[in-house]
């Protein structure tokens, strides 16, 4: 697939996302516009179910929405906040570690760089891109699951990781793209392009789409 081809996709696949859950840490952002509740969010949503994440950060940024706010509360207290998130007594560590060194480092402060993101506990690409994106406005490509197996899967890209679909998009996918691809694909991936047997008979785009990797669909 050429970007042509995709950019016509993606304009599609945008249209239809409007009847589609939007991802939890998205929605933070629209609501607040705050690099830190994003950063928040993010932590909690890796390896957890978008409805779990949603609940235990409105029940933690509730409570707490700032570094200062985060460590006036107990490692327990965060526990009891955002379980039932997948690893959430070490997330509960790692926002407060976090929430330190954000006020030691950076008064407070998130840091709008790639580089020094990733110098935060438990912050690897994919939260530090979300925290560039839906934090600052800045240009960034986050890479979850689904958009590197629907980037496969559509033939726009061959890869096997998602830093590498990353360097990839980076590469190829036109700069208007970089921020909204991770909810177009991240909604479009968990309503009909699932990891098996996606539904294909009811896709938008099928009649584009190269089928990478498909061996059962619906």
């Amino acid at each position: 697939m050429d970007s042509k081809t995709l950019n016509h996709v993606l304009r599609i696949l945008r249209k239809e996302s409007a009847g589609w859950n939007v991802p939890i840490v998205t929605l933070v952002a629209q609501r607040s516009a705050d690099p830190y509740q994003v950063l928040i969010s993010t932590l909690l949503s890796l390896r957890t179910k978008d409805e779990v994440t949603t609940r235990a950060s409105r029940n933690l940024l509730g409570r707490a929405d700032t570094p200062e706010g985060m460590l006036r509360l107990s490692a327990d207290e965060i526990r009891k906040a955002i379980y039932p998130v997948g690893f959430y007594k070490r997330k509960a560590e790692t926002i407060l570690r976090v929430s330190r060194i954000l006020l030691e480092r950076y008064s407070g402060r998130v840091p709008d760089d790639l580089e020094e993101l990733l110098e935060l506990p438990g912050v690897g690409r994919k939260t530090a891109n979300l925290v560039l994106t839906l934090g600052f406005g800045k240009p960034g490509i986050c890479v979850d699951t689904h958009v590197h197996r629907i980037s496969n899967r559509l033939g726009y890209v061959k890869t096997k990781s998602p830093d590498e679909t990353e360097t990839a998009l980076r590469d190829k996918l036109p700069k208007a793209w970089w921020i909204p691809i991770n909810d177009i694909l991240v909604a479009f991936g968990q309503g009909l392009c699932k990891p098996v047997s996606p539904w294909c008979s009811r896709c938008p785009v099928s009649k584009w789409c190269e089928r990478i990797g498909v061996t059962h669909s619906r």
